[in-house]
């Protein structure tokens, strides 16, 4: 079965950083587009970042733009997403997602999700 196994979630005080891990089991997803989503406390599941895995092309939703990088790593067949100038408005659980095809940005595109790891920003 097609597994994603995040890493990398943690407490952080604002503007402080962190870098998380999305690991695809088999290589059957060695060229899938892979996405970060976040859900925080009582808020819907939200699009932050994906990546074409060939091409390397990436998309960001605005909250993020300039402070997240996304990027992967072929051989590690392992997205990361790089988080600088945290804020409190970005605690929330993020999910690394992977699907066949194009590049989504809605979350029901996906067919393939991880766990989540947990992000907390402090003020």
């Amino acid at each position: 079965q097609v597994q994603l196994v995040e890493s990398g979630g943690g407490l952080v005080q604002a503007g402080g950083s962190l870098t998380l891990s999305c690991t695809a089991s088999g290589r059957t997803f060695s060229r899938s587009p892979r996405a970060w989503f976040r859900q925080a406390p009582g808020k819907e599941r939200e699009f932050v970042a994906a990546i074409n895995w060939s091409g390397g092309s990436t998309y960001y939703t605005d909250s993020v733009k300039g402070r997240f990088t996304i990027s992967r790593d072929s051989a590690k067949n392992t997205v990361y997403l790089q988080m600088n100038s945290l804020v409190p408005e970005d605690t929330a659980v993020y999910y690394c997602a992977a699907r066949l095809g194009d590049v989504y940005r809605d979350s029901t595109m996906y067919g393939y999700w991880g766990q989540g790891t947990q992000v907390a920003v402090s003020s």
